[in-house]
């Protein structure tokens, strides 16, 4: 290479460094992991560094902002002037949860999370078990169908789920479609075609264009349907073949998803809408006759206690990974994770390491196979960091996609997150907080069912590994900030 070039490139990466460290204003474990990239990578940390590196413009960041301003302020005409959900919901069913209330609290605080005690929850660790109940709901609609999926596969289980919303679409439902533009850029824009002649309306998240959003990062990474006003689901199961088991590669795949009936499904509906008018050019108000379908009156379906809680980079607060800490610091006898990516950051692994050594009996599983090899490698990497402190690992023979966290088989948080610096900061995310010692009970249940497969984590066999795949976690875990 003539050197001409080479002193370009150099040049470049120069520029790009000064840009990491004095102008994006990164936390420094993230600018550090950026500065060696850029190093180490000369020909190819610049490029990667546009496409996965950048912070907001300040013309995207204003985006969020407003988004951010837009949301508060539509959350506020819902809940108080129309008066649809209780602006405070504080009272407490199960007496025995007051000890918990300044989770319930801080929620509320930090992310006007209100708390309905009304709920029914189903729980499914199964795609085909999701998508039966999610499927028939959808065919009993009259009204309204919601979706926001961070993807949307081309394949069989894809195609008839937008056969399906566009026969409901033909029949005068309406039918509002958003899915995230970078999960599903490779799919054909025919695919969404159906729907659209049927009526229906579809928007992507954030697009990618070139010299302008050219850019992986900020993705909406919810999963949320909203049947009617009445039924809701979410979760971490997308729209695809490989949640039925049926990926080529990757199998089996272990997954979990829940079904809300109650007022709490209000709440999902108008997480969907503030999403909708930010996605969507061709709807900007909401009209007060639409009000009464979007908004039914609930029927009293259960007696379970939820929270929804919203995060994503249009704050700085990172409000999901701190209610989960909240939970981990409330703790007194166990928690239980489950995450297919385990990348935390200081805070969140102090956080397990303390209760650890306060008594709590902490466990994490994690999945044997990989989807991603340089994510997998990161999220062994911090076995050791648990195993010296007590805490249990253990691996699951799969894919396990599933985003769990119990406490004291009182308290449940299932959605969209994962416990990464990247759900945490960087991606639009949804979790449900779940107060009820009977459906925490079914959750522990269900994760000591898993554990009863899964493989226990010892230093002896941790130690063993290769060389290689130690050197890996090494070099992965370094660059763990960016992933």
């Amino acid at each position: 290479m003539d050197l001409p070039i080479i002193e370009a490139i150099y040049f470049v990466n120069f520029l790009t460094i000064i840009a990491t460290v004095y102008f994006e204003r990164k936390k420094p474990v993230n600018a550090i992991a950026w500065i060696f990239a850029i190093i180490l990578l000369p020909m190819f940390g610049f490029v990667i560094y546009i496409i996965f590196g950048r912070s907001l413009r300040t013309t995207h960041r204003n985006i969020f902002k407003n988004k951010k301003e837009y949301d508060a302020l539509y959350q506020v005409w819902i809940t108080e002037d129309k008066h649809f959900l209780d602006s405070r919901g504080k009272s407490i069913a199960d007496k025995s949860f007051e000890k918990y209330y300044d989770i319930i609290e801080m929620n509320f605080n930090a992310n006007g999370s209100m708390y309905f005690r009304d709920n029914d929850i189903t729980i499914f660790t199964s795609g085909e078990e999701k998508y039966t109940a999610l499927f028939k709901d959808i065919e009993n609609a009259t009204e309204t169908i919601h979706i926001l999926y961070y993807s949307i596969n081309n394949d069989d289980i894809g195609r008839k789920f937008i056969d399906l919303l566009s026969k409901k679409a033909a029949e005068g439902v309406k039918v509002r479609l958003i899915y995230d533009h970078a999960a599903n850029w490779i799919s054909p824009g025919k695919m969404f075609a159906p729907l659209i002649e049927s009526g229906g309306d579809v928007c992507s998240f954030f697009p990618l264009k070139f010299g302008t959003y050219l850019r992986f990062n900020y993705r909406n990474h919810r999963k949320i349907a909203v049947i009617d006003g009445k039924y809701a689901y979410m979760g971490g199961m997308n729209i695809g073949d490989e949640y039925l088991g049926l990926h080529r590669r990757i199998k089996p795949w272990r997954d979990t998803h829940i079904r809300i009936t109650g007022t709490s499904v209000h709440c999902v509906q108008l997480r969907f809408l503030m999403d909708w008018y930010h996605a969507s050019i061709n709807e900007r108000e909401i009209d007060d006759s639409m009000l009464e379908s979007l908004f039914p009156k609930p029927e009293k379906t259960g007696d379970i206690g939820l929270q929804l809680v919203s995060g994503g980079p249009d704050s700085n607060d990172e409000q999901i990974k701190r209610g989960f800490i909240k939970m981990i610091n409330s703790s007194r006898k166990k928690i239980y994770i489950q995450t297919p990516y385990f990348i935390p950051d200081e805070s969140f692994l102090e956080a397990l390491q303390i209760a650890a050594t306060s008594g709590v009996d902490v466990r994490v599983m994690l999945p044997f196979v990989a989807d991603k090899m340089f994510v997998n490698r990161a999220t062994t990497s911090y076995i050791k960091d648990l195993l010296d402190y007590g805490i249990k690992v253990y691996l699951y023979p799969g894919f396990l996609h599933s985003k769990m966290i119990i406490m004291d088989d009182e308290i449940t948080s299932i959605g969209s997150s994962n416990m990464d610096i990247r759900s945490f900061m960087l991606d639009f995310e949804i979790n449900a907080f779940i107060y009820s010692t009977k459906f925490t009970k079914k959750c522990v249940n269900i994760f000591e069912n898993d554990m009863d497969k899964s493989k226990l984590v010892t230093k002896d066999w941790h130690n063993s590994r290769s060389l290689w795949i130690k050197f890996q976690e090494g070099l992965f875990r370094l660059f763990s900030p960016m992933l």
